[in-house]
């Protein structure tokens, strides 16, 4: 007698359980990438430090994020899905307390590090539990839960980093994280499901791990050194980071899957029209959201937590958008959903070009809405296509890979966008030296030329997003269902 069980439509209560675990754990470690960057100041002054030597605090944590990723997939073959998601979370939470306990500018950097590993491996282990546990037919509405971290992240980070910063001291941007990971570490426990998927006899990709670690974190690094002081190494640092990543590709492809990575997850046209989308769209947006509290504070004169409460219409808009995009994923494929998301936040950048030193800030507000809605259709549709006809047993890889693309693309779009910026306010304003400081002496005085400067960045973001319309046309339809079980 052949019987036959339909595949799971709703998220039952595993599904939702493993979903706030997730949640929860991730939401912090996504926050503290844009919580302490309104801290710069206030930290160099308590600690005496010069701002060289602080904004170590953003760029540690940055790189020990890109440098812990690679290992992902063979983490969790190795010891388990469950095992590396507690491992890490207890990891951001010591790096947390740590980093609140700091004595000097030496101390919060080393334990930023700590931090960054930590919070580099959280997001895709969670997202490859999700991904397994969903499923084909619930992917969008996983992925959906996972893109809400990274939507608030934006948003919530300056908001949240003001307010306390207007209040409290610095080291409460730290502490702030060590309840709501000490609450995810026991949910964890209680409601993760065991580790059954255990590869003892998998053995690490060292010359890998030497090449693609390395080369990300120069990459990153030499990104974040573009719109810098002159003379920073940043062309050094991109040339090597370039060249290491290139040898990591050649030894990737010659070890197929015994690699640290394996690259062949590109054959499959939905990862790799999703994951090229992703690059541009992720690497305009992020460089857009980085300039637009700039423009607010050095040319309409707005502090620091209004500059936050300004951005915050994008992440109401993906809220609006975000739930409902999961399940029209899952119905209707990814495909529909993220062109018509990116073609809305190109609509938003289009509207940002015209911006001048008078433009109504509810409108501001209101074309930032219309780009939130765009994101909250983007991010989920284009992260289930990942997984579109992937093999379970690639899922790893898959979400390492894609995570990996998409952190390098933001560090991307912020550097572009930041020379970019700098060139014009150099350009455009009289006896300027293009720094943001010298942009805000001028700001009054040279209000228009400044404005003009920041809307025609917006015309770069809007022509590197562009390319993520045609990606995305690229991703296949919904594949047909998959053939239930038989027993």
């Amino acid at each position: 007698m052949t019987t036959t069980q339909a595949a799971p439509t709703g998220f039952d209560p595993a599904l939702r359980r493993l979903a706030l675990v997730v949640a929860l754990g991730a939401i912090m470690t996504i926050l503290d990438s844009t919580i302490v960057n309104v801290a710069i100041n206030t930290l160099g002054r308590d600690f005496g430090a010069s701002l060289s030597t602080i904004q170590w605090v953003v760029t540690a944590y940055t790189l020990a994020l890109s440098m812990t990723i690679p290992i992902t997939g063979w983490v969790i073959g190795r010891f388990g899905a469950k095992t590396m998601w507690l491992v890490s979370l207890a990891l951001f939470l010591a790096g947390s307390a740590l980093c609140g306990a700091a004595w000097s500018a030496p101390s919060l950097i080393a334990f930023r590090v700590l931090q960054g590993i930590g919070g580099g491996l959280l997001m895709p282990v969670g997202q490859s539990m999700l991904a397994r546990a969903a499923g084909p037919h619930r992917m969008g509405r996983a992925m959906a839960v996972i893109a809400v971290p990274g939507m608030l992240a934006p948003v919530l980070g300056p908001v949240l980093g003001g307010a306390l910063l207007d209040h409290l001291s610095w080291h409460w941007l730290f502490y702030v994280n060590v309840p709501f990971c000490a609450a995810a570490l026991v949910l964890a426990v209680r409601m993760l499901p065991p580790d059954e998927e255990r590869r003892t006899g998998d053995r690490l990709d060292l010359i890998g791990l030497a090449l693609l670690s390395p080369g990300l974190a120069a990459l990153v690094y030499g990104l974040s050194l573009i719109g810098g002081s002159p003379g920073a190494g940043a062309p050094a640092a991109i040339t090597a980071g370039a060249a290491l990543t290139a040898a990591f590709v050649v030894w990737s492809l010659r070890r197929g899957e015994r690699a640290l990575l394996d690259l062949r997850v590109f054959r499959h046209r939905a990862f790799a029209t999703a994951t090229g989308s992703l690059f541009f769209y992720s690497a305009a947006l992020f460089g857009l959201i980085v300039l637009l509290p700039l423009y607010y504070q050095i040319i309409r004169g707005e502090s620091v937590l209004d500059s936050g409460l300004l951005i915050a219409p994008m992440g109401l808009g993906a809220i609006v958008t975000m739930p409902p995009a999961g399940r029209l994923t899952d119905r209707f494929g990814s495909r529909g959903l993220g062109v018509a998301g990116i073609c809305l936040v190109l609509a938003g950048m289009l509207a940002y070009t015209r911006i001048d030193a008078g433009t109504p800030l509810p409108w501001l507000a209101g074309v930032l809405f219309v780009v939130g809605l765009g994101h909250g259709l983007v991010v989920p549709s284009m992260s289930a296509a990942f997984y579109q006809g992937m093999p379970r047993a690639a899922i790893p890889a898959a979400t390492t890979t894609s995570n990996i693309v998409i952190r390098v693309a933001t560090s991307l779009g912020v550097a572009v966008l930041a020379v970019v910026l700098q060139a014009r306010l150099r350009a455009g304003v009289p006896g300027a030296d293009g720094t943001l400081a010298d942009a805000a002496a001028h700001g009054r005085e040279a209000a228009a030329s400044v404005a003009e400067a920041f809307s025609g960045s917006f015309w770069w973001a809007l022509a590197i997003a562009a390319p993520a319309v045609l990606a995305a046309v690229l991703v296949p339809r919904k594949p047909a269902p998959a053939p239930a079980p038989q027993d």
